[in-house]
């Protein structure tokens, strides 16, 4: 009898010792998971341009806060709620949008965004929440030879978002081609329409990032180009004017798709325009993109680059060396700084390679 008093009492010891242990690794892992919520919360969410201005300066604290959320956060499938019956709310809590204006200066400047795409829907998604501000607009062009799949991936996110859209008029892109700038041009007829008054435009492809915050690009264009378009570029080389002296051509047939050249040589261009050739990318003022879709100069010279070897190369830089069109920039040349690119045929020369840093 005393012998089975003994066991029952070691047995109640037992038990209350793991109890207590339990008790002890429960709260602490409680009190860990809150802490790391809080500070996920705290830093991942709400504060945004903080976190990602002290990366680019190189601050340890801001790398070490970064591990913390890519920890907490996951490499997860971004793709995954767009995929699957998921309502938009909680898609944009699951994808981190940012939801509100983080200031009045960003509320007060509403930027549009041309974004151009025909693949990877997870980069899509990245590249749409890191530029993504509720006072902005997005027109997204979707290329038409995408897959259906892609397409209709693409539109359950948009329909998330009142002020993101897809093109009304879409293109089957062409590297290179005309059809490229015809992209444009079509998301700047639908944005033109809007009751958004936007003050610049701005293009990017799917395979953009921003390396600037919504607010420092505000600033930027406030403190620099304050009513000026950005187009670099320079007079038409003469190793360029094949582009424009030739007749070129789309090819789009059996999941193929290229530009190639004819033997017709083109007449001058109209209105005795001198032709630029600059980059593909802009950012331009909202007078600027009526003027380009009103102006007799512009309308003809974007006739006469339906047959050029990549027209929106010198459509942009053209049009805004005009005097007389709005916020042109005549004495410039390669200013503006729009991109940050390294190309792969120059590694070795002009750069050593694409290492995560700029």
């Amino acid at each position: 009898m005393n012998l089975l008093e003994t066991f029952k009492s070691w047995f109640l010891v037992c038990i209350v010792v793991c109890v207590f242990i339990f008790g002890v690794f429960y709260l602490r892992n409680t009190i860990f998971k809150t802490d790391k919520e809080k500070i996920i919360s705290r830093e991942c969410g709400f504060y945004p341009d903080e976190l990602c201005s002290a990366l680019f300066d190189g601050k340890r604290v801001a790398f070490q806060i970064g591990q913390l959320c890519q920890e907490a956060l996951g490499e997860k499938d971004m793709s995954t709620c767009i995929q699957t019956p998921c309502n938009c709310s909680t898609l944009q809590k699951k994808l981190h949008f940012i939801t509100r204006p983080l200031s009045e200066e960003e509320r007060n400047f509403s930027l549009a965004y041309i974004v151009t795409i025909h693949k990877e829907l997870n980069m899509f998604i990245k590249l749409l929440r890191a530029i993504y501000m509720p006072q902005n607009v997005y027109c997204i062009h979707i290329d038409e030879k995408s897959s259906k799949d892609f397409k209709q991936a693409v539109q359950s996110l948009v329909d998330c978002f009142e002020n993101v859209f897809i093109a009304s008029k879409r293109e089957k892109v062409v590297y290179a081609g005309f059809s490229r700038l015809q992209a444009d041009i079509n998301c700047m007829k639908d944005l033109i329409h809007l009751n958004n008054q936007w003050n610049y435009v701005i293009n990017v492809c799917g395979q953009d990032y921003p390396i600037k915050t919504n607010k420092e690009l505000i600033h930027y264009i406030k403190s620099k180009w304050n009513g000026k378009n950005i187009t670099p570029g320079i007079v038409q080389p003469p190793h360029m004017k094949h582009r424009t002296n030739f007749s070129y051509q789309e090819f789009v047939r059996s999941g193929k798709s290229y530009v190639y050249p004819t033997n017709n040589v083109k007449s001058e261009p109209p209105h005795n325009l001198t032709i630029y050739f600059g980059t593909a990318y802009y950012v331009l003022t909202r007078k600027f993109v009526e003027f380009t879709l009103t102006d007799e100069r512009a309308k003809d010279l974007l006739e006469w680059s339906k047959d050029t070897y990549s027209p929106d190369e010198h459509y942009w830089v053209t049009l805004n060396h005009i005097p007389d069109a709005p916020g042109a920039t005549l004495n410039t040349t390669w200013q503006g700084n729009i991109r940050a690119i390294k190309w792969k045929n120059q590694e070795g020369q002009a750069h050593n390679g694409c290492k995560g840093n700029y």
